[in-house]
């Protein structure tokens, strides 16, 4: 999928609904898979290099979306999501929203066996300690920008479940994503976390479906799928995570993110991750998913490692450091 829908944009632009062609203009890779442009030879090394800096496992994939170039360290292992699953399961609801199932404006009740567990963020259940109601937009708001874990269980049983879930990012020719736990569940159990995964590539593919495109003669930006311009509008308004992607890029730079973070045992985070698109100066946007998984270093460490894995990619990608 990942390169399919470069082929879509430029076939959008012909038809008049982008402003700009979108073919790829420089590919990374030959048809051997090795890195053919000097550049990115050099990112992938100062990639590669991060990895001791993790004290566990380190997982990258970026793609710059309008040319095809893309680089990888680890990008077809599997990582723990934790709450980057939050993300494709507000995806769901809002295609079924558009298909008619639901209202954004729909009140949806939930009550304490709904609620996440102490040690899972949830601002809902903070507010609503023994139940309450909210509507679905604010559901997918508190998901999404506030990583609410009871938000997203409500809104993965509205939707049918994780078995929907999985069915859903299979209809999109996303492979490497798998959901078999909601929030409460692998709350409880280390084990259960892993049975939430996802590969880097997955996770980039899956984040191509909500690339940011600006249609002539308006200066409002969209998806290019309109389905999810909410979801693209609330990881812009994300707040955890502000040392991860976001850390050492220039301040103001657009951002549309989620975060993930596992606990931690016998000194052993399982999962600190951050995945998102990037817009640089010169208008083109980056798809990036960085996983640290199963690492011994302090959470500071782990956000810097996130942090200059994605200055990397703007260095080399946006032409100015």
């Amino acid at each position: 999928m990942r390169f399919c829908l470069l082929l879509g944009l430029a076939l959008l632009s012909a038809c008049g609904n982008v402003s700009n062609s979108l073919e790829p203009a420089n590919e990374s890779f030959n048809p051997t898979g090795e890195l053919v442009n000097k550049e990115d030879e050099e990112l992938q090394e100062k990639l590669a290099a991060l990895e001791p800096d993790a004290m566990g496992k380190l997982g990258v994939f970026a793609l710059l979306i309008e040319d095809g170039r893309a680089v990888s360290l680890n990008g077809s292992d599997r990582f723990a999501m934790q709450s980057v699953v939050k993300l494709p399961v507000a995806m769901l609801v809002m295609q079924q929203a558009g298909e008619g199932k639901f209202k954004l404006d729909q009140k949806i009740r939930f009550t304490v066996k709904d609620l996440a567990n102490p040690n899972q963020r949830s601002p809902l259940r903070d507010k609503n300690p023994r139940g309450g109601e909210a509507t679905i937009d604010e559901l997918i708001r508190l998901a999404i920008s506030e990583s609410d874990g009871t938000a997203c269980d409500v809104l993965t049983r509205i939707a049918g479940g994780p078995e929907a879930v999985n069915a859903y990012v299979l209809s999109l020719d996303v492979a490497g994503m798998e959901m078999k736990r909601i929030h409460k569940e692998f709350g409880k159990s280390w084990e259960m976390q892993y049975e939430n995964w996802a590969t880097p590539e997955a996770a980039v593919d899956l984040l191509q479906l909500i690339f940011p495109v600006q249609k002539e003669n308006d200066d409002r930006i969209y998806c290019l799928d309109a389905t999810y311009d909410l979801v693209y509008q609330r990881m812009l308004e994300s707040k955890p995570g502000p040392n991860r992607l976001k850390g050492l890029l220039p301040p103001g730079t657009p951002v549309a993110h989620k975060t993930g973070t596992g606990g931690t045992r016998n000194r052993i985070n399982s999962a600190t991750n951050d995945i998102g698109i990037i817009t640089l100066p010169n208008g083109k946007h980056v798809a990036i998913a960085v996983f640290v998984g199963d690492s011994s270093a302090d959470e500071k460490t782990r956000e810097l490692v996130i942090a200059k894995a994605a200055k990397a990619v703007w260095d080399t990608w946006s032409g100015e450091k």
